[in-house]
């Protein structure tokens, strides 16, 4: 693996915990589809923090049209939301709905033309907050292994300071490298100013 995180984000099949400050979550989930749609990788969001609406509103601001990226949505259904049919868009009961997010990544993994794909776990803080420690370590070493075995590559996002710490050290075992937002800000974001 590279010394410079930002250089092998998604080169090669890598498993990434990020973390950041909770206000530049939404930033991070915007910096990391640009990066691995730049890489010619297909984005699978799973999308526990934000609706499918939100997020393709948001990314459309930045010129990433719905037809190059997938979703996994957690959200709108459990929010009361309208859930339109969608050929790129999953939706899933409710974000404790462990079965079927899983069966959704499975689905779309098989679906997902493109032989490069990145899975983006919008926020592991969130699935702690709908589901017991114990569920979410079982969960997400599924997820790990699911990628492992399909030669995907996987991104966490995660808040810093709000992941359990038995979870942050069972992540740091499963993934291939943490790495904190502000290490790799300053190249995944357009410079700001003058």
């Amino acid at each position: 693996m590279a010394d410079n995180p930002e250089q092998d984000l998604t080169r090669e099949t890598r498993l990434y915990l990020l973390l950041s400050a909770p206000q530049d979550i939404n930033s991070m989930n915007l910096a990391v589809i640009k990066k691995i749609l730049k890489e010619k990788d297909t984005p699978l969001i799973i999308s526990l923090n934000q609706p499918s609406q939100v997020l393709v509103k948001s990314y459309a601001k930045e010129g990433i049209t719905p037809d190059q990226y997938y979703v996994i949505d957690a959200v709108t259904y459990y929010s009361g939301g309208s859930c339109r049919p969608d050929p790129h868009i999953r939706y899933v009961n409710h974000p404790a709905d462990l079965t079927g997010l899983g069966i959704a990544i499975t689905e779309f993994l098989r679906q997902i033309p493109s032989s490069r794909k990145c899975i983006i776990f919008d926020s592991v803080s969130m699935l702690l907050i709908h589901i017991p420690t114990a569920s979410a370590s079982k969960f997400l070493h599924f997820v790990v292994n699911k990628l492992k075995i399909s030669d995907v590559s996987g991104i966490f996002l995660c808040v810093e300071n709000g992941l359990d710490p038995v979870i942050l050290s069972q992540m740091s075992a499963f993934v291939d490298k943490i790495v904190d937002y502000e290490e790799i800000k300053n190249t995944l974001l357009p410079k700001q100013g003058p």
